[in-house]
């Protein structure tokens, strides 16, 4: 069921990419870029940028922090100020493990201010300039990548899982206020992908896929109108079917799945 009107047609849109040095970012900016989007990458690394724009000609980098307002707020009116962005994509993301037992205040406040709080100053800096464009009948579409990490507490995640579990309670709803609107929304919900972050686990990352993969994944789901872009699949449907468990059989089924 088409929950957005489908974007199947980049040819000389407008794209804003939010943590796009590395990872699912830069794969799905590389692959927007290969449709014919006129892709504009956004991270704090500059090398990183000025490296994508120069293997994908006219593209464009804006080196900014996400978790720093007024730079995020200048960089959107400037970018809206050119022209309009059909799709913004906010894809930043910090993760390190953490359990309880090793509890980090600073740790549990930085995924917070980057993987949360920085959609946030995306979101305050292009609502205005969205909500206007599809007023003139201009497609409009905000995407926030979270994880299936936000479904349900995990071993290791007391950091990083709650901050995705918001992303995705945000992203219910930006859909239900802003659908009316004419603003699609989507939220992705990637498995185990191989990117610098996951490069830190220790453990056995189940259907594991490429950064190209979940590329193609999410463009194939704002292809069909997705709201609930999942992948891959044969993992992802395994944690949605978690998600419905009572805490009786939840707490020792992830215990037995996980060894912790």
């Amino acid at each position: 069921m088409s929950l957005n009107p489908r974007i199947t047609r980049w040819q000389g849109r407008r794209v804003w990419l939010i943590g796009a040095s590395s990872g699912i970012g830069r794969a799905t900016a590389s692959a927007l870029h290969h449709r014919g989007a006129q892709v504009i990458v956004s991270a704090r690394s500059a090398a990183a940028l000025h490296s994508f724009v120069e293997q994908h000609p006219g593209s464009d980098a804006v080196v900014l922090d996400c978790a720093d307002a007024a730079q995020v707020q200048a960089a959107g009116q400037r970018l809206l100020t050119a022209g309009p962005l059909a799709l913004v994509c906010y894809c930043a993301g910090h993760y390190r493990d953490l359990r309880a037992t090793q509890f980090d205040l600073a740790e549990m406040l930085r995924h917070q201010e980057v993987n949360y709080v920085g959609a946030l100053h995306v979101l305050a800096a292009v609502l205005p300039g969205l909500l206007s464009q599809a007023r003139q009948g201009q497609p409009a579409h905000l995407s926030l990548v979270s994880s299936v990490a936000g479904f349900r507490g995990l071993p290791k995640s007391l950091a990083y899982g709650p901050t995705k579990a918001a992303l995705i309670n945000l992203a219910e709803t930006l859909y239900l206020d802003l659908h009316e609107h004419g603003v699609g929304v989507s939220v992705v919900n990637p498995g185990f992908v191989a990117t610098p972050l996951t490069a830190q686990n220790n453990f056995s990352m189940p259907a594991l896929i490429t950064p190209e993969a979940a590329a193609q994944a999410m463009l194939q789901g704002w292809a069909q109108g997705c709201f609930d872009i999942h992948f891959p699949k044969r993992f992802t449907r395994l944690m949605k079917l978690l998600r419905l468990l009572p805490y009786g059989l939840y707490f020792p089924v992830v215990r037995r799945a996980t060894g912790l």
